[in-house]
């Protein structure tokens, strides 16, 4: 009879619509009150010894479940530190560990509080119907932020990049600062701070700087034409070789630094250098290099030339 009573006063929290099911506990729950009264009047003794025994049966179902919580409380406490443990050992990526576990640990949760909610007699098939609707409304209200975290899972599991890597991708180029569940910090050089979303960021091109441990650097340099290409080749050459940060075939998998005609454009020749580095040392170098080539060509010789036009003028008289 309470039993009937208190799950007529849990029925809101049931059922997402009204339905057959619904209208059957109802009735039944009108009748155990309607009975309850007639046996308050004509028999106390008895009404009040069923109520005893009702509150027993419901205090133990009470029992049961407030025991089932702290079990499985603490059952979740202790998967959430293998797998923390476990992450550990093998070095996994620190949001990937935090997104995990936390992941688990909600799902675990939601499950055990299912189960609590089973045990003390109430339906859970229109509890569950509830929870899958409101999932489904916040997914539709959240679907970019559901991208970005589909993205950030992509990202996670198969790296493209990782905090302290430069990458150039969504038009923007730096160094990683943070990979998030839901967007990725850069730091650019000029000490800006971008924020990339991670659906776009997973669906679009990525050029990783430093997924390599070497990277090729290249300089262009032009002179005029009638310039002795063996002479000014020398003077790169030397410049080069000056460098200890150009690397050589001394180095494994690296071939010599080369140096190559590699256009005759319209006002100039263009020269190619090719030169192998570490990725630490690529901006140092490119800018190092670039200004000994514009200090040491012209002593040597080599000058550098402008845009020409030539004009012929035609004398008709």
């Amino acid at each position: 009879m309470l039993i009937a009573i208190i799950q007529s006063l849990l029925l809101p929290l049931q059922a997402v619509k009204p339905t057959e099911e619904a209208v059957a506990m109802a009735d039944s729950a009108k009748v155990a009150m309607t009975k309850a009264a007639e046996l308050l009047v004509t028999d106390p003794n008895a009404f009040f010894s069923e109520v005893l025994h009702d509150f027993v049966r419901f205090g133990i179902k009470v029992l049961a479940a407030l025991l089932i919580y702290i079990i499985g409380a603490w059952l979740i406490r202790q998967v959430k530190k293998i797998m923390e443990k476990s992450f550990k050992r093998r070095k996994t990526e620190k949001t990937l560990v935090t997104f995990t576990t936390s992941l688990v640990t909600i799902a675990l949760t939601v499950l055990l509080i299912v189960i609590v909610i089973s045990t003390l007699g109430i339906n859970t098939t229109s509890l569950a119907a509830l929870l899958a609707a409101g999932g489904m409304a916040i997914g539709m209200a959240l679907s970019g932020t559901v991208q970005n975290f589909a993205g950030g899972i992509m990202i996670l599991l198969f790296k493209p990049f990782k905090a302290g890597d430069y990458i150039k991708a969504q038009g923007f180029e730096g160094y990683v600062e943070e990979v998030t569940m839901v967007y990725t910090k850069l730091r650019t050089f000029d000490n800006s701070f971008i924020v990339l979303p991670n659906g776009s960021l997973s669906n679009g091109t990525i050029d990783n700087f430093s997924h390599k441990p070497y990277h090729r650097e290249a300089w262009k340099v032009s002179v005029p034409y009638g310039t002795e290409f063996k002479k000014a080749k020398e003077v790169i050459e030397g410049i080069i070789k000056n460098e200890p940060r150009i690397l050589d075939s001394k180095t494994k998998g690296v071939p010599d630094p080369a140096i190559y005609v590699r256009e005759l454009a319209d006002s100039s020749v263009n020269i190619i250098v090719y030169g192998w580095v570490k990725v630490e040392d690529y901006w140092p170098v490119l800018f190092k290099i670039n200004e000994e080539i514009y200090t040491k060509l012209p002593p040597a010789g080599v000058s550098f030339p402008f845009p020409q036009m030539d004009v012929h003028i035609i004398d008709k008289q």
